[in-house]
């Protein structure tokens, strides 16, 4: 029956992952986002998704891998954790220090609190911690959570990505086709 279990997890996965795959092929693929600007986003080249495994840092500071990470993170049910350390970079950015309060105060109803929505995995005490430090934030308020979730991901999530027959597929060299090539 795990056996069973496992294949069709499996199959799940490869529909997803093929889905994202078809959905940013070699063409040009625009999205908007809320300020009405287009992103243009490229499927990678085998070199450029090589480089993802060279560090952590490098598949997080591509757009694409980031993408690729954030699907691989979804089909382990597990994509809470890139969630919050995207919305603690961008916690990292705020100037106005109302806004610091209330975005710290969403951070922590969403990820940090007990059954929260996005729940993460971190320590009672890191977590007592926050609940103290959001009264009055400031931008090291998550630091500690950020670093642990950011740990978990590199050592846990990261070596599993890199083995996944998906990111296995964008390494692989693809063979020009004549749609491809536009004639």
């Amino acid at each position: 029956r795990a056996r069973l279990l496992r294949s069709s997890s499996i199959k799940d996965w490869k529909r997803r992952l093929s889905y994202f795959l078809q959905n940013s092929s070699a063409s040009t693929k625009m999205k908007s986002n809320k300020a009405g600007k287009h992103h243009t986003y490229f499927r990678p080249s085998p070199e450029e998704a090589r480089l993802w495994s060279e560090a952590f840092d490098e598949l997080l500071a591509n757009k694409y891998g980031l993408a690729a990470f954030r699907a691989f993170l979804k089909s382990e049910f597990c994509e809470e954790n890139i969630e919050f350390w995207l919305a603690c970079e961008d916690f990292k950015k705020i100037k106005s220090p109302q806004k610091l309060t209330s975005k710290a105060k969403k951070i922590y109803n969403d990820f940090i609190e007990k059954e929260a929505p996005k729940e993460i995995n971190i320590d009672f005490q890191t977590k007592n911690i926050i609940a103290q430090n959001i009264q009055e934030a400031t931008h090291t308020c998550f630091t500690a959570a950020q670093k642990r979730v950011y740990s978990l991901m590199e050592n846990n999530s990261y070596p599993r990505f890199l083995e996944s027959e998906f990111y296995q597929e964008l390494c692989k060299k693809t063979p020009i086709t004549r749609a491809a090539q536009g004639t």
